[in-house]
């Protein structure tokens, strides 16, 4: 069957709803970026102006020498790194496992790790934090990154895209004398950097933003993230809605950067991701 040409009438429509879409979605981000650099003056005018008549950067220079933003700005760095860094590759080592070796009752363990998925973190956070707390972790980057290291979505969606790779790749590797682990670096993680940069940007993304359980395990404010820093600057400032915008803005930078890298890689892993069951 012959598909259907699309009219110019319908492509203008189809554009005109996405530019609108488009727009929605991007106005509470602009207001948010233009709040950030207006004085005390000017965050109240109505109609509200989106470019400042006088932008300044106190704001942004407060929150760093009189807030301390710079500590929780470090924990979120060294936090969201290492959970990322350490997920990404225990995912990629669980899911090459699952695709391509066997084992006894494989199929069991891969889906009671599936079902897993299904269990509320919060019903977790309580067992998890006295374990932590019985083993002195407590306030320490440790305590911050090893409950999320293992990540059962991760370990399917790898899963599902290493089982993509052609057998024959490991085999002929194999014939060749190759060892498991010259094989899993040089040949599964070259192949499956798509899907990396997928779970990378969504375990970055996860990590970055994160809020309870920083603000459950971190009773010292010298090891708060970045969220919880920002909850505990509304609280404490709430009429200056500036220096908030200023610190939503340093949340939200980082994350658009991360994206704008790996975006291409993401769009590929999500795309090739499941085409082999």
């Amino acid at each position: 069957m012959r598909s259907r040409k699309v009219s110019p009438i319908e492509q203008v429509a189809v554009h005109g709803l996405l530019i609108i879409w488009l727009l929605i979605s991007v106005i509470p981000f602009i207001w948010m970026l233009s709040t950030s650099f207006k004085g005390p003056g000017e965050i109240f005018i109505f109609p509200p102006r989106w470019i400042p008549r006088n932008p300044t950067f106190n704001n942004y220079i407060d929150l760093f020498q009189n807030m301390n933003f710079g500590r929780p700005f470090l924990n979120s760095v060294i936090v969201s790194l290492s959970t990322t860094f350490l997920s990404v590759l225990v995912a990629t080592m669980a899911g090459y496992g699952f695709a391509k070796f066997r084992f006894k009752n494989k199929n069991l363990l891969f889906l009671f790790i599936l079902g897993t998925i299904m269990v509320p973190g919060q019903i977790t956070m309580i067992p998890v934090f006295l374990l932590l707390s019985r083993l002195n972790l407590l306030n320490t980057y440790l305590g911050l990154i090893l409950p999320a290291i293992a990540n059962a979505f991760n370990i399917f969606f790898m899963r599902q895209y290493i089982m993509s790779i052609p057998d024959e790749l490991i085999e002929a590797a194999k014939m060749d004398g190759a060892h498991e682990g010259w094989i899993f670096f040089r040949i599964i993680l070259p192949l499956a950097r798509p899907a990396m940069a997928a779970i990378t940007i969504f375990t970055f993304t996860g990590s970055w933003n994160n809020f309870l359980w920083p603000l459950i395990i971190a009773t010292d404010e010298s090891m708060y993230t970045l969220p919880v820093a920002v909850s505990v600057l509304g609280g404490q400032y709430t009429e200056n809605i500036a220096m908030q915008m200023a610190g939503s803005v340093i949340v939200i930078l980082p994350l658009i950067i991360v994206f704008l890298f790996t975006q291409r890689y993401f769009i590929k892993g999500i795309t090739f991701t499941g085409m082999k069951g």
